[in-house]
């Protein structure tokens, strides 16, 4: 029996999934997202070709099933676009999450940075939604008008999907989604009439803000949408249930580290607050995050799959920070990107390799310090590619004082939103391997400490 149908919109393919009755996953479609263009800090792609291929995945995602069950949708943050009221056509393309044209909104609001993250929970950063509308908007400001006479929707790619499905007569987002546009109140869950006016985005434009579950929105291919949020928040449902007591680390294209925790236990020290979803019993569940950026892209050069735990830290005294794109959460330092304390011209790929993995190993490391401070942390769950890396796998293990276990639950993101959609709360097909320490590198801990102070220093330059 199929309990729940789920639909990930992510930012390089589009999946879909069936639930069965005792938990598993199967019949997965997935099909590539359309390829983004990315020119002068702009990040875009076509909308109505996503919307068409969400469309053919979750339909042959349903033509294995006699039945309709449940729709559980996730996707991608903050990536948005503008379309005709009338005609649903987009005026934008779809703008990524990637996209940096928001720069210019943190420059002109850095005076107001301290009063946006107490409100938002987040960083003014360009990734997210606000900074870049706030442009958009000023550049155009024939739009405003439009969008204020009800002429234009904007929205998140999962308001724009809901919107079409119901012919124009939903439009809405939930908690999670709304949470990542530097617009929500984090602790009230509803848009922030503050926030809106610093970005001079008018409240009144912006879709009706739901409950991550428990909606009863009926669209037009006969299927009913039960749970819609964040696709993060979705894999870490998947990944951890809901232990208060387990991290997850996620180490991808970008990366991030993230555990549940109760609001007033989270402190303004840098690190993103994360409204991970809502549901008919609790207002709001909420996370601590760090975040790590872009790291697959310092690693791609180097041969990093060869390297070993045991030829870490053989450069005792070079230093390394492994995020092209800049530091990010707790620092959000986009001036401190991929750089060494010294020259390594003369150091062979490999041993770079091995400094850039140090890098991200002891950002990790900082960003559990940081959350252990509230509560301990006894168990730390590693998903995404560049966790396959045994290196990877061996150092932070090493470095952390708790159990380490890597995930082999594939399409987490797809099986939370199924879980939500069926109604379910705990985690029903984890699988996972613990990770054993193989060489104990006492060297590669001591080199930790001695980072720290070198990251100290250079935040403080």
């Amino acid at each position: 029996m199929i309990a729940a149908i789920a639909l990930d919109l992510g930012s390089t393919s589009v999946k879909a999934g069936l639930l069965d009755e005792h938990g598993h996953l199967n019949g997965i479609i997935a099909l590539p997202a359309p390829a983004i263009y990315t020119e002068g800090g702009h990040c875009e792609s076509d909308a109505l070709a996503y919307a068409a291929i969400a469309d053919q995945v979750l339909n042959s995602c349903l033509a294995q099933t006699d039945t309709l069950p449940s729709l559980g949708l996730c996707s991608q943050r903050s990536s948005f676009l503008l379309w005709e009221q009338a005609s649903g056509q987009p005026l934008t393309p779809l703008i990524s999450w990637q996209d940096t044209r928001g720069a210019a909104s943190c420059v002109a609001l850095q005076s107001q940075e301290t009063r946006i993250s107490e409100l938002s929970g987040l960083r003014l950063t360009p990734y997210y939604f606000a900074p870049k509308l706030r442009i958009l908007l000023q550049e155009n400001p024939q739009w405003r008008d439009r969008l204020l006479r009800g002429e234009l929707r904007v929205g998140t790619l999962d308001t724009y999907l809901i919107w079409r499905w119901t012919g124009g007569k939903q439009y809405i987002t939930d908690a999670s989604m709304a949470a990542r546009t530097l617009l929500m109140d984090i602790r009230r869950q509803q848009w922030s009439p503050e926030l809106c006016d610093l970005f001079g985005i008018p409240l009144e434009i912006l879709p009706a803000i739901k409950s991550s579950t428990g909606l009863n929105v009926q669209i037009n291919k006969g299927l009913t949408l039960r749970a819609s949020l964040a696709d993060q928040s979705a894999a870490l449902l998947a990944s951890v249930g809901g232990a208060r007591d387990v991290a997850l680390v996620n180490l991808g294209t970008g990366g991030f580290v993230i555990r549940f925790q109760e609001e007033e236990k989270i402190s303004m020290d840098g690190n993103l607050r994360t409204l991970v979803y809502q549901d008919n019993a609790h207002p709001a569940y909420m996370a601590i995050e760090g975040t790590l950026n872009s790291i697959a892209a310092a690693l791609a050069p180097y041969p990093v799959a060869a390297c070993k735990v045991e030829q870490l830290a053989t450069h005792a005294d070079i230093f390394c920070v492994a995020e092209p794109s800049g530091l990010g959460a707790p620092y959000f330092r986009q001036d401190i990107g991929l750089q060494f304390s010294t020259s390594v011209e003369h150091l062979p790929p490999g041993e770079i390799a091995c400094l850039l993995l140090e890098a991200i190993i002891f950002r990790v490391v900082r960003i559990m310090e940081d959350f252990q401070r509230a509560e301990p942390v006894t168990k730390v769950y590693l998903s995404g590619g560049l966790s396959e890396l045994s290196c990877l796998q061996q150092g932070i293990a090493q470095c952390l004082h708790c159990e380490v276990l890597l995930l082999q639950q594939h399409d987490a993101s797809l099986q939370g939103a199924a879980m939500l959609a069926a109604g379910l709360r705990e985690v029903s097909q984890q699988r996972s391997i613990k990770i054993s320490i193989d060489n104990q590198n006492n060297i590669l801990v001591a080199k930790y400490l001695r980072w720290k102070n070198w990251l100290d220093a250079l935040l403080t330059d």
